[in-house]
């Protein structure tokens, strides 16, 4: 029996531990997409007078399930570190529960945008989270600690402000993994390209007669039946959804020209703000070299899009000596677009060949050279087009990077706590 619950508790600790650690990364990966979900669960409980503290809350939120998840993992603090998982899931799992019941929001969240669950899949999955953390709970004096005592400090301390620093590295850069559609070599008309075959909406539609109700498929609808009354219609089944639903950049004739700009034969610098009032003007000058940088270079255009006023726009040109042209857009989809604001992004036929943080703004030179080379990763199958991005580059090799800073002062603290302990028994 003891060896029985000794491996139900140390597979749930495993679960657990690695949900806790992927949920905390993926968050800590894109903190502003966090922040904005962290803001729809305030207004949607009328706690929008808390939106000062969204980023705050996405910081910590990310760092504590990381470091719960760590600590789990490695067993220690095994009271109080199961104790807290517990109560995490406790809060979670009936709160998940509402959220199916009554969709405030249209998903949780909890694994950002790389992985979006549905409200009741979300609850599912809270609901077997639960269950393990009860048994890790209640079973932890099975739970095998790594370290001992005089160094298990060390684990949650260290775990908790490592990926606070990682979420601060995402946020004031782009975030180190794209998770949503508008992602460099992404082609924007062909994700808003709706199959001819593909799959429609199904509905089921419900009319009243004498008092009762009844739903009907549309073939079998009483349409222009006088004695049945139309009362609504349902979503039985969703159609195919495009990975981008729309796209739309409005000039100051108030007519749409994001068809025109995705066609341009032009490579295309779009600065990306969706606020401008909000927006940092740190490297206004340098955005301006580069937009006399299109002016003065063939085959190149400039455009700003922003979700602001006029008003606002008006502003910031005064207190940058902004020239450029403005196009209006959702800011929604500008947030989508890019984690930064102002963000920059490069476009040629639609087609996505970088992205920029407004801390790591591009000299023009670099502009040129990728518009020079792109085609270099990008082949042709058949009527598909399929982006290959340069190998080796800075950013594929610092998630190893990430992996050994957080690896190997866990490894060298272990190693110095096992000696040391090897030493103390001895004498």
């Amino acid at each position: 029996m003891n060896k029985t619950l000794k491996i139900i508790t140390e597979c749930s600790r495993v679960l657990i531990g690695a949900v806790f650690i992927f949920s905390g990364t993926v968050k800590s990966i894109d903190p502003t997409g966090s922040a904005i979900k962290i803001g729809e669960y305030l207004e949607s409980f009328g706690m929008g007078y808390f939106s000062w503290a969204e980023m705050l809350l996405s910081f910590s939120l990310s760092a504590i399930e990381f470091a719960l998840g760590a600590c789990l993992l490695l067993a220690v603090y095994r009271k109080w570190v199961t104790l807290g998982v517990l109560v995490f899931m406790g809060i979670m799992t009936p709160l998940t529960l509402y959220l199916a019941l009554y969709n405030p929001v249209a998903d949780c969240g909890c694994f950002g945008d790389a992985l979006i669950l549905t409200n009741w899949q979300t609850f599912y999955k809270n609901a077997v989270l639960l269950a393990t953390a009860i048994i890790v709970f209640v079973f932890r004096k099975y739970l095998m600690p790594v370290y001992t005592r005089r160094a298990q400090w060390f684990v949650p301390v260290f775990a908790y402000f490592f990926c606070m620093g990682f979420c601060y590295w995402n946020y004031a850069h782009l975030p180190i993994v794209d998770f949503r559609p508008y992602k460099v070599g992404g082609n924007i008309p062909k994700m808003m390209e709706v199959p001819a075959d593909a799959p429609q909406d199904e509905y089921s539609f419900v009319y009243e007669k004498d008092g009762v109700r009844k739903e009907f498929s549309l073939e079998e609808s009483p349409l222009g039946d006088s004695r049945w009354t139309y009362v609504d219609a349902k979503l039985v089944k969703p159609g195919f959804i495009p990975r981008i639903g729309s796209f739309e950049l409005y000039d100051t004739e108030n007519e749409n020209v994001a068809g025109q700009l995705l066609q341009r034969p032009e490579i295309v610098l779009l600065l990306v703000a969706p606020k401008i009032e909000k927006a940092s003007e740190k490297h206004a000058a340098q955005i301006n070299n580069l937009y006399d940088f299109t002016r003065e270079t063939d085959g190149f255009v400039f455009y700003c899009a922003t979700g602001s006023s006029e008003r606002e726009v008006a502003e910031w040109k005064k207190d940058t000596g902004a020239d450029y042209p403005f196009l209006i857009a959702d800011d929604v989809t500008l947030k989508t677009m890019i984690r930064s604001n102002p963000g920059l992004v490069v476009l040629e036929e639609g087609t996505i060949l970088g992205k920029w943080h407004h801390n790591d703004m591009p000299e023009p030179e670099e502009i040129a050279t990728i518009a020079a080379s792109h085609r270099d990763y990008v082949l042709e199958f058949g009527d598909d087009e399929k982006w290959v991005p340069a190998p080796a580059s800075q950013k594929d090799r610092f998630w190893l990077y990430i992996v050994l800073a957080f690896a190997l002062p866990l490894l060298l603290i272990w190693v110095y706590d096992f000696f040391r302990n090897r030493a103390l028994k001895r004498n």
